[in-house]
This record gives structure tokens, sequence and C-alpha cells, in this order.
């Protein structure tokens, strides 16, 4: 039986949620920043909603094989979205090597992650519109946040440019440039390209233990 797409992400929209303001309140309140990372863009920090998507890509992939919804080939899943990964990070260098300015960097990057996030899309359509659905529902809370971060300037990573921001940005214009555009747009693609590798190697593994299991 089909999953309902709202239904099948409901709950992990809410653990993702519930990461987002715990990640919030850490970094607010001085936390460790082993944990909590408050530096531009937060590098590595274990708190944070970027490690939930492997989990949940894997989840997704799960319950859509289970209600008989699976890819034709969890292997081609996960090879077109690890195709999309790579090109995004090849085009990524590309920018750097090509010593853009931040403006181009960053529209480079829009437009890079719009293309890329389509090509594993056709390799299991139910996936994609699952990922696509959470990635949503998991940026724009993040997305609402920077807003009043930046606003308030709280001194998170939610509000914190990066080092070549152009300082002459008003806070609008920089809500708009490394806020509103990377969670909407970069994120989402990252979202769907990362929870697609996670899926198609889950799907991998639940078709093969069920073979295994019809001998």
């Amino acid at each position: 039986m089909p999953q309902s797409t709202l239904r099948l992400i409901a709950v992990p929209a809410l653990i993702t949620l519930a990461v987002t303001l715990l990640r919030l309140i850490g970094e607010l309140q001085g936390w460790s920043r082993v944990w909590f990372n408050p530096a531009p863009g937060g590098p590595l920090a274990p708190v944070g909603i970027v490690w939930l998507v492997f989990v949940f890509g894997a989840y997704f992939a799960v319950k859509l094989v289970r209600s008989g919804e699976g890819p034709a080939s969890p292997g081609r899943t996960a090879g077109l979205a690890l195709l999309a990964f790579a090109v995004f990070m090849v085009g990524s260098i590309a920018t750097v090597v090509l010593k853009l300015d931040f403006f181009g960097r960053l529209v480079a990057s829009i437009v890079l992650s719009g293309l890329t996030l389509l090509i594993p899309a056709r390799s299991w359509p139910a996936l994609f519109r699952t990922l696509l659905a959470y990635g949503y529902a998991a940026r724009v809370p993040v997305a609402l946040t920077m807003a009043f971060a930046m606003a308030g300037n709280w001194g998170t990573h939610y509000d914190a440019g990066p080092p070549d921001l152009p300082p002459t940005l008003g806070v609008a214009a920089k809500y708009v440039w490394i806020g509103l555009a990377p969670q909407l747009v970069i994120w989402i693609a990252f979202t769907i390209q990362a929870g697609m590798i996670a899926g198609g190697i889950a799907a991998a593994l639940v078709s093969r233990r069920a073979a295994v299991a019809s001998v």
C-alpha cells in the first residue's frame, strides 16, 4: 500500500525540529563548542540536523520498499545520487579555482544545486518526493530561525557569515544570500542527494535480506 508522504515524514520532521531547537539553545547558552559549534556554518557539530539526512534517508527507503514502492534498482539510485553530489563538489571546487567572489560562488552553488538534485530523481521517484518534502520540513524552520538570529545578532552559527561576506550588506540582503537561498535550495539538494545515497544502500540491504529469507 502506498505511503502517504506527509504521514511518512511527520515524526522525522518533528525530531529534526527538536534537534534544531536544541542546537539553538545550546549555542545561545554557550554550551560546549565541541557539540554546539557557533562558528560560521557550524562545521562538524555533532548536534545538528545534517547527520539526520542519512538516517532518515535510509528510514524512508525501508518504509517505501516494504509498502511496495521500492526502486527498480537500488544501486542505480545510490549511484546517480553519488554522481550528483560529485558533480556539485567538482563545480564548487571549480568556483574556488576560478577565484570567483562571494556572490559568484554562491550563485554558482545555487545553480549547481538546482541542476544536480534532478540527476537521481527518476531512479526512485517515491523516495525523491519524500526527501523533497522532508527537506523543506527540516529547512524552513532553520530559515526562520536564521531570520530572527540575524535581526537580533544572536552570535550563533545561524547568524554568523563567512569570512568573505561583504561588510556592506544589510541584514535583509545578508539573510537572502546566506540564509534563505542556501536553506531552500542548496541544503534541499544535499538532503536529496545524501538521502538517496543512504536510501539506495538501505533498499539494497532490505531486498537482499528478503531474497535470502525466501530461499
